[in-house]
Protein backbone atom coordinates (compact mmCIF):
# COMPACT_ATOMS: atom_id res chain seq x y z
CA UNK A 1 0.00 0.00 0.00
CA UNK A 2 1.34 3.42 -0.89
CA UNK A 3 0.13 4.92 2.38
CA UNK A 4 2.14 2.54 4.53
CA UNK A 5 5.10 2.93 2.22
CA UNK A 6 5.12 6.69 2.59
CA UNK A 7 4.70 6.56 6.37
CA UNK A 8 7.45 4.03 6.69
CA UNK A 9 9.69 6.11 4.50
CA UNK A 10 9.05 9.19 6.65
CA UNK A 11 10.15 7.26 9.70
CA UNK A 12 13.23 5.63 8.25
CA UNK A 13 14.51 8.23 5.83
CA UNK A 14 17.80 8.36 7.65
CA UNK A 15 18.25 4.66 7.13
CA UNK A 16 17.96 4.24 3.40
CA UNK A 17 16.19 6.54 0.99
CA UNK A 18 16.76 4.38 -2.03
CA UNK A 19 14.90 1.46 -0.52
CA UNK A 20 11.84 3.66 -0.05
CA UNK A 21 11.38 4.46 -3.73
CA UNK A 22 7.84 3.80 -4.86
CA UNK A 23 7.21 1.53 -7.81
CA UNK A 24 4.45 3.90 -8.93
CA UNK A 25 4.52 6.14 -11.98
CA UNK A 26 7.84 7.19 -13.43
CA UNK A 27 6.49 10.13 -15.31
CA UNK A 28 3.21 9.13 -16.95
CA UNK A 29 -0.32 8.99 -15.68
CA UNK A 30 -0.72 6.40 -12.94
CA UNK A 31 -3.93 4.62 -12.02
CA UNK A 32 -5.24 7.66 -10.08
CA UNK A 33 -4.49 9.76 -13.16
CA UNK A 34 -6.04 7.36 -15.67
CA UNK A 35 -7.86 9.28 -18.35
CA UNK A 36 -11.49 8.44 -19.09
CA UNK A 37 -11.01 9.89 -22.55
CA UNK A 38 -8.02 11.76 -24.01
CA UNK A 39 -7.46 14.92 -21.99
CA UNK A 40 -10.12 14.14 -19.36
CA UNK A 41 -9.89 12.34 -16.02
CA UNK A 42 -13.67 12.17 -15.86
CA UNK A 43 -16.52 13.26 -18.11
CA UNK A 44 -19.92 14.20 -16.66
CA UNK A 45 -22.69 11.68 -17.27
CA UNK A 46 -25.22 13.54 -19.41
CA UNK A 47 -27.93 10.99 -18.63
CA UNK A 48 -28.22 12.27 -15.04
CA UNK A 49 -31.22 14.56 -14.57
CA UNK A 50 -30.82 15.89 -11.03
CA UNK A 51 -30.66 19.52 -9.96
CA UNK A 52 -29.80 20.92 -6.58
CA UNK A 53 -26.92 21.48 -4.19
CA UNK A 54 -23.31 20.32 -4.20
CA UNK A 55 -20.95 20.56 -1.22
CA UNK A 56 -17.25 21.03 -1.94
CA UNK A 57 -14.56 20.96 0.75
CA UNK A 58 -11.23 22.79 0.45
CA UNK A 59 -8.24 23.00 2.78
CA UNK A 60 -7.97 26.79 3.03
CA UNK A 61 -9.79 29.95 2.06
CA UNK A 62 -8.87 32.83 -0.17
CA UNK A 63 -6.94 35.45 1.83
CA UNK A 64 -5.93 38.57 -0.06
CA UNK A 65 -4.81 41.99 1.16
CA UNK A 66 -7.24 43.63 -1.28
CA UNK A 67 -10.31 41.62 -0.25
CA UNK A 68 -12.16 39.89 -3.09
CA UNK A 69 -10.70 42.11 -5.83
CA UNK A 70 -9.97 39.61 -8.63
CA UNK A 71 -7.37 41.81 -10.30
CA UNK A 72 -4.96 41.79 -7.35
CA UNK A 73 -5.61 38.15 -6.36
CA UNK A 74 -2.28 36.38 -5.99
CA UNK A 75 -3.17 32.79 -5.11
CA UNK A 76 -4.59 29.92 -7.15
CA UNK A 77 -7.33 29.47 -4.53
CA UNK A 78 -8.50 33.06 -5.04
CA UNK A 79 -8.44 32.59 -8.81
CA UNK A 80 -10.57 29.44 -8.56
CA UNK A 81 -13.20 30.96 -6.26
CA UNK A 82 -13.25 34.11 -8.38
CA UNK A 83 -13.79 32.06 -11.53
CA UNK A 84 -17.21 31.03 -10.24
CA UNK A 85 -18.34 34.66 -10.58
CA UNK A 86 -16.03 36.31 -13.12
CA UNK A 87 -15.08 35.45 -16.70
CA UNK A 88 -12.08 36.50 -18.79
CA UNK A 89 -12.13 36.80 -22.57
CA UNK A 90 -10.62 33.34 -23.07
CA UNK A 91 -10.10 30.12 -21.14
CA UNK A 92 -8.03 26.94 -21.53
CA UNK A 93 -8.87 23.50 -22.86
CA UNK A 94 -7.77 20.02 -21.80
CA UNK A 95 -4.47 20.27 -23.68
CA UNK A 96 -3.65 23.80 -22.42
CA UNK A 97 -4.98 25.24 -25.69
CA UNK A 98 -6.76 28.61 -25.65
CA UNK A 99 -10.55 28.52 -26.03
CA UNK A 100 -13.25 31.21 -26.34
CA UNK A 101 -15.14 32.42 -23.26
CA UNK A 102 -16.44 36.02 -23.16
CA UNK A 103 -14.77 36.49 -26.54
CA UNK A 104 -16.21 34.15 -29.16
CA UNK A 105 -13.32 34.70 -31.54
CA UNK A 106 -10.09 36.61 -32.02
CA UNK A 107 -7.67 37.31 -34.80
CA UNK A 108 -4.05 38.42 -34.82
CA UNK A 109 -3.54 40.57 -37.95
CA UNK A 110 0.04 41.40 -36.93
CA UNK A 111 2.44 39.80 -34.40
CA UNK A 112 1.57 42.54 -31.90
CA UNK A 113 -2.18 43.12 -32.48
CA UNK A 114 -5.06 41.05 -31.11
CA UNK A 115 -8.70 41.77 -32.05
CA UNK A 116 -11.39 40.12 -29.91
CA UNK A 117 -15.08 39.71 -30.77
CA UNK A 118 -17.25 39.78 -27.64
CA UNK A 119 -19.97 37.23 -27.05
CA UNK A 120 -23.47 38.54 -27.78
CA UNK A 121 -26.01 38.07 -25.02
CA UNK A 122 -23.53 37.97 -22.13
CA UNK A 123 -24.71 39.93 -19.10
CA UNK A 124 -23.53 40.61 -15.60
CA UNK A 125 -25.60 39.15 -12.77
CA UNK A 126 -27.41 42.50 -12.35
CA UNK A 127 -28.78 42.08 -15.87
CA UNK A 128 -26.64 44.69 -17.63
CA UNK A 129 -25.04 43.60 -20.90
CA UNK A 130 -21.28 43.10 -21.02
CA UNK A 131 -19.82 45.71 -23.38
CA UNK A 132 -16.54 46.44 -25.10
CA UNK A 133 -16.11 49.36 -22.68
CA UNK A 134 -16.21 46.89 -19.77
CA UNK A 135 -13.50 44.75 -21.37
CA UNK A 136 -11.33 47.77 -22.24
CA UNK A 137 -11.78 49.38 -18.83
CA UNK A 138 -11.01 46.13 -17.02
CA UNK A 139 -7.72 45.55 -18.83
CA UNK A 140 -6.66 49.18 -18.41
CA UNK A 141 -7.56 49.01 -14.71
CA UNK A 142 -5.59 45.77 -14.32
CA UNK A 143 -2.52 47.27 -16.00
CA UNK A 144 -2.61 50.21 -13.55
CA UNK A 145 -3.04 47.95 -10.54
CA UNK A 146 -0.20 46.76 -8.33
CA UNK A 147 -1.31 43.14 -8.50
CA UNK A 148 1.43 40.57 -9.05
CA UNK A 149 -0.36 39.09 -12.06
CA UNK A 150 0.25 42.24 -14.11
CA UNK A 151 3.76 40.91 -14.73
CA UNK A 152 2.25 38.07 -16.78
CA UNK A 153 0.35 40.27 -19.27
CA UNK A 154 3.49 41.31 -21.14
CA UNK A 155 4.14 44.55 -23.06
CA UNK A 156 0.59 45.83 -23.55
CA UNK A 157 0.77 49.23 -25.25
CA UNK A 158 -2.91 50.04 -25.70
CA UNK A 159 -6.42 48.63 -25.26
CA UNK A 160 -9.26 50.14 -27.28
CA UNK A 161 -12.88 49.51 -28.24
CA UNK A 162 -12.31 49.33 -31.99
CA UNK A 163 -15.99 48.67 -32.87
CA UNK A 164 -19.22 47.75 -31.06
CA UNK A 165 -18.51 44.39 -29.45
CA UNK A 166 -14.86 44.46 -30.50
CA UNK A 167 -11.71 45.04 -28.45
CA UNK A 168 -8.22 45.57 -29.86
CA UNK A 169 -5.05 45.11 -27.84
CA UNK A 170 -1.76 46.39 -29.20
CA UNK A 171 1.54 45.12 -27.77
CA UNK A 172 4.83 46.99 -28.03
CA UNK A 173 6.55 43.77 -29.14
CA UNK A 174 5.53 40.14 -29.73
CA UNK A 175 4.58 38.24 -26.58
CA UNK A 176 3.62 34.60 -27.17
CA UNK A 177 2.01 33.93 -23.72
CA UNK A 178 -0.43 36.86 -24.10
CA UNK A 179 -3.57 34.78 -24.72
CA UNK A 180 -2.56 32.32 -22.00
CA UNK A 181 -2.14 35.21 -19.57
CA UNK A 182 -5.64 36.47 -20.43
CA UNK A 183 -7.14 33.08 -19.51
CA UNK A 184 -7.03 33.61 -15.76
CA UNK A 185 -9.33 35.33 -13.26
CA UNK A 186 -7.21 38.49 -12.68
CA UNK A 187 -7.80 39.32 -16.37
CA UNK A 188 -11.60 38.94 -16.03
CA UNK A 189 -14.02 41.45 -17.49
CA UNK A 190 -15.46 43.53 -14.64
CA UNK A 191 -18.62 45.70 -14.56
CA UNK A 192 -16.75 48.96 -15.12
CA UNK A 193 -19.87 51.19 -15.20
CA UNK A 194 -20.76 50.15 -11.64
CA UNK A 195 -17.13 50.43 -10.46
CA UNK A 196 -16.71 53.89 -11.94
CA UNK A 197 -20.03 55.29 -10.64
CA UNK A 198 -19.17 54.02 -7.16
CA UNK A 199 -22.11 51.63 -6.81
CA UNK A 200 -19.77 48.62 -6.60
CA UNK A 201 -16.64 48.13 -4.47
CA UNK A 202 -14.89 45.10 -5.98
CA UNK A 203 -12.78 44.65 -2.85
CA UNK A 204 -15.97 43.84 -0.90
CA UNK A 205 -18.52 42.55 -3.44
CA UNK A 206 -18.37 40.23 -6.43
CA UNK A 207 -20.48 40.98 -9.51
CA UNK A 208 -19.57 39.22 -12.73
CA UNK A 209 -20.93 37.48 -15.80
CA UNK A 210 -20.04 33.96 -14.60
CA UNK A 211 -22.35 31.09 -13.62
CA UNK A 212 -22.69 31.89 -9.90
CA UNK A 213 -23.27 34.75 -7.49
CA UNK A 214 -22.10 34.96 -3.89
CA UNK A 215 -24.88 34.44 -1.37
CA UNK A 216 -22.65 34.32 1.72
CA UNK A 217 -18.97 34.26 2.68
CA UNK A 218 -17.64 33.63 6.17
CA UNK A 219 -13.87 33.92 6.17
CA UNK A 220 -12.10 30.60 6.80
CA UNK A 221 -15.52 28.94 7.27
CA UNK A 222 -17.02 28.77 3.82
CA UNK A 223 -18.87 30.21 0.86
CA UNK A 224 -22.37 29.74 -0.46
CA UNK A 225 -22.83 30.42 -4.16
CA UNK A 226 -26.19 30.53 -5.94
CA UNK A 227 -26.70 29.93 -9.65
CA UNK A 228 -26.66 33.21 -11.56
CA UNK A 229 -30.15 33.43 -13.05
CA UNK A 230 -28.86 35.91 -15.65
CA UNK A 231 -26.08 33.59 -16.82
CA UNK A 232 -26.43 32.97 -20.56
CA UNK A 233 -26.37 29.18 -20.12
CA UNK A 234 -28.21 29.05 -16.79
CA UNK A 235 -30.66 26.43 -18.08
CA UNK A 236 -27.92 23.86 -18.54
CA UNK A 237 -26.26 24.42 -15.12
CA UNK A 238 -27.52 21.67 -12.81
CA UNK A 239 -25.98 23.03 -9.59
CA UNK A 240 -28.48 25.45 -8.07
CA UNK A 241 -26.46 25.99 -4.90
CA UNK A 242 -22.72 25.43 -4.45
CA UNK A 243 -21.46 25.21 -0.88
CA UNK A 244 -17.70 25.53 -0.44
CA UNK A 245 -16.67 24.53 3.05
CA UNK A 246 -13.19 25.34 4.40
CA UNK A 247 -11.96 22.29 6.29
CA UNK A 248 -8.21 22.52 7.07
CA UNK A 249 -7.92 19.00 8.49
CA UNK A 250 -7.19 16.45 5.76
CA UNK A 251 -8.70 13.65 7.87
CA UNK A 252 -11.96 15.56 8.24
CA UNK A 253 -12.25 16.02 4.49
CA UNK A 254 -11.56 12.33 3.98
CA UNK A 255 -14.28 11.45 6.48
CA UNK A 256 -16.74 13.78 4.75
CA UNK A 257 -16.22 12.10 1.38
CA UNK A 258 -16.51 8.68 3.01
CA UNK A 259 -19.80 9.47 4.73
CA UNK A 260 -21.19 11.49 1.83
CA UNK A 261 -21.54 14.88 3.57
CA UNK A 262 -19.12 16.24 0.93
CA UNK A 263 -19.54 15.38 -2.72
CA UNK A 264 -16.22 16.79 -3.93
CA UNK A 265 -12.99 17.61 -2.07
CA UNK A 266 -9.38 18.58 -2.69
CA UNK A 267 -6.51 16.78 -0.97
CA UNK A 268 -2.88 17.88 -0.87
CA UNK A 269 -1.63 14.68 0.73
CA UNK A 270 -1.10 11.87 -1.77
CA UNK A 271 -1.91 9.34 0.96
CA UNK A 272 -5.55 10.27 0.36
CA UNK A 273 -5.51 8.44 -2.95
CA UNK A 274 -5.08 5.15 -1.14
CA UNK A 275 -7.14 6.07 1.89
CA UNK A 276 -10.25 6.52 -0.26
CA UNK A 277 -9.64 3.41 -2.30
CA UNK A 278 -12.34 0.83 -1.69
CA UNK A 279 -14.81 3.36 -0.26
CA UNK A 280 -18.27 2.68 -1.68
CA UNK A 281 -19.44 5.39 -4.10
CA UNK A 282 -16.12 7.24 -3.73
CA UNK A 283 -13.56 7.92 -6.41
CA UNK A 284 -10.23 9.70 -6.29
CA UNK A 285 -8.24 11.12 -9.20
CA UNK A 286 -4.87 12.84 -9.50
CA UNK A 287 -4.93 15.88 -11.75
CA UNK A 288 -1.73 16.53 -13.69
CA UNK A 289 -0.75 20.04 -12.60
CA UNK A 290 1.76 22.42 -14.09
CA UNK A 291 2.16 23.69 -10.50
CA UNK A 292 5.50 22.77 -8.99
CA UNK A 293 7.45 22.88 -5.72
CA UNK A 294 10.67 24.87 -5.60
CA UNK A 295 13.64 25.23 -3.26
CA UNK A 296 15.02 28.71 -2.54
CA UNK A 297 18.71 28.98 -1.68
CA UNK A 298 18.95 32.57 -0.41
CA UNK A 299 21.82 34.24 -2.23
CA UNK A 300 21.26 37.77 -0.91
CA UNK A 301 22.85 37.34 2.53
CA UNK A 302 26.53 38.19 1.95
CA UNK A 303 27.52 36.36 5.17
CA UNK A 304 25.94 33.09 4.05
CA UNK A 305 27.85 30.40 2.13
CA UNK A 306 24.84 30.42 -0.21
CA UNK A 307 26.02 33.78 -1.56
CA UNK A 308 28.61 31.71 -3.46
CA UNK A 309 27.16 30.39 -6.73
CA UNK A 310 29.60 27.44 -6.80
CA UNK A 311 28.28 26.23 -3.43
CA UNK A 312 24.64 26.66 -4.46
CA UNK A 313 25.24 24.73 -7.67
CA UNK A 314 27.08 21.92 -5.86
CA UNK A 315 24.12 21.60 -3.49
CA UNK A 316 21.75 21.59 -6.46
CA UNK A 317 23.79 18.71 -7.92
CA UNK A 318 23.12 16.72 -4.74
CA UNK A 319 19.34 16.87 -5.28
CA UNK A 320 17.64 13.78 -6.70
CA UNK A 321 14.24 15.00 -7.88
CA UNK A 322 12.96 11.60 -8.97
CA UNK A 323 13.63 10.30 -5.46
CA UNK A 324 11.71 13.30 -4.11
CA UNK A 325 8.74 12.49 -6.34
CA UNK A 326 8.78 8.82 -5.38
CA UNK A 327 9.41 9.11 -1.65
CA UNK A 328 7.80 12.37 -0.57
CA UNK A 329 4.91 12.33 -3.05
CA UNK A 330 4.25 8.63 -3.49
CA UNK A 331 5.18 8.60 -7.18
CA UNK A 332 2.35 11.05 -8.00
CA UNK A 333 4.69 13.89 -9.04
CA UNK A 334 7.28 14.47 -11.77
CA UNK A 335 10.70 16.18 -11.71
CA UNK A 336 10.62 19.51 -13.50
CA UNK A 337 12.75 22.41 -14.62
CA UNK A 338 11.56 26.02 -14.65
CA UNK A 339 9.42 25.23 -17.69
CA UNK A 340 6.71 22.99 -16.16
CA UNK A 341 7.37 19.50 -17.47
CA UNK A 342 3.71 18.89 -18.37
CA UNK A 343 3.61 21.83 -20.82
CA UNK A 344 4.49 21.71 -24.53
CA UNK A 345 8.06 22.89 -25.19
CA UNK A 346 9.31 22.18 -21.66
CA UNK A 347 12.96 21.25 -21.13
CA UNK A 348 14.06 17.81 -19.95
CA UNK A 349 14.79 17.97 -16.19
CA UNK A 350 17.09 14.92 -16.43
CA UNK A 351 19.40 16.86 -18.74
CA UNK A 352 19.93 19.97 -16.62
CA UNK A 353 23.49 20.97 -15.59
CA UNK A 354 22.92 20.00 -11.95
CA UNK A 355 21.62 16.54 -12.88
CA UNK A 356 24.62 15.96 -15.14
CA UNK A 357 27.00 16.90 -12.28
CA UNK A 358 25.30 14.70 -9.67
CA UNK A 359 28.34 12.48 -9.14
CA UNK A 360 30.59 15.47 -8.43
CA UNK A 361 28.50 17.24 -5.78
CA UNK A 362 30.57 16.30 -2.73
CA UNK A 363 33.91 17.02 -4.43
CA UNK A 364 32.57 20.36 -5.73
CA UNK A 365 31.56 21.41 -2.22
CA UNK A 366 35.01 20.50 -0.91
CA UNK A 367 36.70 22.41 -3.75
CA UNK A 368 34.56 25.45 -2.86
CA UNK A 369 35.71 25.22 0.77
CA UNK A 370 32.20 24.39 1.94
CA UNK A 371 32.63 21.36 4.17
CA UNK A 372 30.62 20.72 7.34
CA UNK A 373 27.92 23.26 6.46
CA UNK A 374 24.79 23.66 8.58
CA UNK A 375 21.81 25.32 6.89
CA UNK A 376 18.25 26.11 8.00
CA UNK A 377 15.37 24.98 5.75
CA UNK A 378 12.01 26.70 6.27
CA UNK A 379 8.63 25.15 5.38
CA UNK A 380 5.07 26.16 6.25
CA UNK A 381 2.81 23.70 7.94
CA UNK A 382 -0.44 24.12 5.98
CA UNK A 383 1.04 22.15 3.05
CA UNK A 384 2.04 18.71 4.42
CA UNK A 385 4.07 17.83 1.32
CA UNK A 386 6.59 20.57 2.09
CA UNK A 387 7.69 18.81 5.27
CA UNK A 388 7.95 15.50 3.43
CA UNK A 389 10.07 17.06 0.67
CA UNK A 390 12.23 18.79 3.31
CA UNK A 391 13.02 15.44 4.90
CA UNK A 392 14.20 14.06 1.56
CA UNK A 393 16.39 17.12 0.94
CA UNK A 394 17.77 16.82 4.47
CA UNK A 395 18.95 13.32 3.74
CA UNK A 396 20.23 14.08 0.24
CA UNK A 397 22.31 16.98 1.58
CA UNK A 398 23.53 14.83 4.49
CA UNK A 399 24.99 12.45 1.92
CA UNK A 400 27.34 15.24 0.81
CA UNK A 401 28.18 16.33 4.35
CA UNK A 402 25.70 19.18 4.81
CA UNK A 403 23.49 19.33 7.91
CA UNK A 404 19.97 20.67 7.33
CA UNK A 405 17.84 21.90 10.24
CA UNK A 406 14.16 21.95 9.23
CA UNK A 407 12.10 24.86 10.56
CA UNK A 408 8.32 24.32 10.50
CA UNK A 409 6.58 27.70 10.51
CA UNK A 410 2.99 28.86 10.43
CA UNK A 411 2.05 30.56 7.17
CA UNK A 412 2.27 34.12 8.49
CA UNK A 413 5.73 33.65 10.00
CA UNK A 414 6.95 31.93 6.83
CA UNK A 415 5.72 34.81 4.66
CA UNK A 416 7.25 37.43 6.96
CA UNK A 417 10.66 35.76 6.93
CA UNK A 418 10.83 34.63 3.30
CA UNK A 419 9.17 37.45 1.40
CA UNK A 420 10.47 40.40 3.44
CA UNK A 421 12.69 42.93 1.58
CA UNK A 422 15.56 41.60 3.70
CA UNK A 423 14.80 37.90 3.84
CA UNK A 424 15.66 35.97 7.02
CA UNK A 425 16.33 32.36 6.03
CA UNK A 426 18.93 30.09 4.42
CA UNK A 427 16.64 27.85 2.38
CA UNK A 428 12.88 27.55 1.98
CA UNK A 429 10.40 25.42 0.05
CA UNK A 430 7.24 26.74 -1.63
CA UNK A 431 5.19 26.17 -4.77
CA UNK A 432 4.13 28.12 -7.84
CA UNK A 433 1.18 27.82 -10.18
CA UNK A 434 2.81 26.70 -13.42
CA UNK A 435 0.29 28.38 -15.76
CA UNK A 436 -0.31 27.21 -19.34
CA UNK A 437 2.62 28.50 -21.39
CA UNK A 438 6.15 27.24 -20.82
CA UNK A 439 7.61 30.76 -20.53
CA UNK A 440 5.09 32.28 -18.11
CA UNK A 441 6.30 31.12 -14.71
CA UNK A 442 9.95 31.87 -15.61
CA UNK A 443 9.09 35.57 -15.29
CA UNK A 444 9.17 35.11 -11.51
CA UNK A 445 12.94 34.53 -11.88
CA UNK A 446 13.26 38.20 -12.86
CA UNK A 447 13.03 39.91 -9.44
CA UNK A 448 12.26 43.27 -11.05
CA UNK A 449 9.13 41.82 -12.70
CA UNK A 450 8.17 39.57 -9.79
CA UNK A 451 8.92 41.93 -6.91
CA UNK A 452 8.40 39.27 -4.23
CA UNK A 453 11.64 37.43 -5.08
CA UNK A 454 13.96 40.46 -4.82
CA UNK A 455 14.87 39.64 -1.22
CA UNK A 456 16.45 36.28 -2.00
CA UNK A 457 17.59 36.16 -5.66
CA UNK A 458 19.79 38.50 -7.67
CA UNK A 459 18.87 40.18 -10.95
CA UNK A 460 20.69 38.22 -13.67
CA UNK A 461 20.49 40.42 -16.78
CA UNK A 462 21.46 37.57 -19.10
CA UNK A 463 18.68 35.41 -17.67
CA UNK A 464 16.22 38.31 -17.97
CA UNK A 465 17.07 38.63 -21.67
CA UNK A 466 16.61 34.90 -22.23
CA UNK A 467 13.21 34.99 -20.49
CA UNK A 468 12.14 37.94 -22.64
CA UNK A 469 13.36 36.16 -25.80
CA UNK A 470 11.43 32.99 -24.96
CA UNK A 471 8.32 35.11 -24.39
CA UNK A 472 8.67 36.85 -27.74
CA UNK A 473 9.47 33.87 -29.96
CA UNK A 474 6.63 31.93 -31.62
CA UNK A 475 6.21 28.25 -30.77
CA UNK A 476 8.78 26.09 -32.52
CA UNK A 477 12.30 24.76 -32.39
CA UNK A 478 14.00 28.14 -31.86
CA UNK A 479 11.78 28.90 -28.86
CA UNK A 480 12.43 25.47 -27.36
CA UNK A 481 16.17 26.08 -27.64
CA UNK A 482 15.78 29.40 -25.82
CA UNK A 483 13.61 27.80 -23.14
CA UNK A 484 16.34 25.21 -22.67
CA UNK A 485 18.84 28.02 -22.11
CA UNK A 486 16.49 29.54 -19.53
CA UNK A 487 16.30 26.19 -17.73
CA UNK A 488 20.08 25.77 -17.75
CA UNK A 489 20.69 29.32 -16.47
CA UNK A 490 18.18 28.92 -13.61
CA UNK A 491 19.67 25.56 -12.72
CA UNK A 492 23.23 26.93 -12.72
CA UNK A 493 22.38 30.02 -10.69
CA UNK A 494 20.69 27.66 -8.20
CA UNK A 495 18.89 30.43 -6.32
CA UNK A 496 15.29 29.28 -6.81
CA UNK A 497 15.27 25.66 -7.97
CA UNK A 498 12.21 23.92 -9.45
CA UNK A 499 11.87 20.46 -7.89
CA UNK A 500 8.80 18.36 -8.72
CA UNK A 501 5.23 18.94 -9.86
CA UNK A 502 2.52 19.38 -7.24
CA UNK A 503 -0.08 16.57 -7.32
CA UNK A 504 -3.75 17.51 -7.15
CA UNK A 505 -5.79 14.73 -5.58
CA UNK A 506 -9.55 15.16 -5.93
CA UNK A 507 -11.99 12.94 -4.09
CA UNK A 508 -15.61 12.72 -5.15
CA UNK A 509 -18.82 10.84 -4.42
CA UNK A 510 -20.27 9.22 -7.51
CA UNK A 511 -23.72 9.24 -5.87
CA UNK A 512 -23.51 13.03 -5.38
CA UNK A 513 -21.93 14.39 -8.55
CA UNK A 514 -20.61 13.44 -11.97
CA UNK A 515 -17.92 16.00 -12.82
CA UNK A 516 -15.93 16.87 -15.91
CA UNK A 517 -12.26 17.17 -14.98
CA UNK A 518 -9.37 17.88 -17.29
CA UNK A 519 -6.35 15.60 -16.96
CA UNK A 520 -4.19 18.76 -16.99
CA UNK A 521 -4.61 22.03 -15.11
CA UNK A 522 -2.49 25.17 -15.16
CA UNK A 523 -4.17 27.60 -12.75
CA UNK A 524 -5.08 25.26 -9.88
CA UNK A 525 -8.79 25.40 -10.74
CA UNK A 526 -10.44 22.08 -9.87
CA UNK A 527 -13.86 23.69 -10.51
CA UNK A 528 -12.95 24.86 -14.03
CA UNK A 529 -15.76 22.86 -15.66
CA UNK A 530 -18.32 23.19 -12.87
CA UNK A 531 -21.03 24.25 -15.34
CA UNK A 532 -20.72 20.82 -16.96
CA UNK A 533 -21.09 18.86 -13.71
CA UNK A 534 -24.24 16.75 -13.57
CA UNK A 535 -26.13 15.52 -10.52
CA UNK A 536 -28.07 12.32 -9.83
CA UNK A 537 -31.81 12.77 -9.48
CA UNK A 538 -33.12 12.83 -5.91
CA UNK A 539 -34.49 9.51 -4.69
Amino acid sequence: MRRSTVIACSAVLSAALVSCSSPASQGGQDRAGKQEKPGFLTVADDSLTGRGSLTVQLDYDSVEADGVNPQTASSARSWMLGSLVYEPLVTIGPGFEIKPLLATAWKQPTPTRYVFTLREGATFSNGRAVTADDAVGSLRRLLKSKGPYVGQLGPVESVTASAPGEVTVELSKPYTPFLAALANTPAAVLPMKEIEDGSLDVTKEMLGSGPFTVREHRQDRGWTFAKNAKYRDADRVDIEELKVEIVPQEAARLAAVRNGTSGFAFFNNVDSIDQLSGTRNAKVVNQNNSDFYYLIQNSRNPKSPLADRKIRFALNSALDRQQMADVALGGQARPTGVTPVVLPGACDPADLPGARAADDAKAALKAAGAENLTLRLAVYTSEPALGQIAQVIQQQYAAVGVTVEIEKLDDSTYNERVFAPKADFDMAIGWFAGYVDAAMVSRWWNPVVAGFSAGFIGDDKELDELIDSASAQPAGDARERTLREVCDRVDTNAEMLPLVTRPGAIGLRTDKVSPTLYANEGFGNILRNVTDFTLPAAK
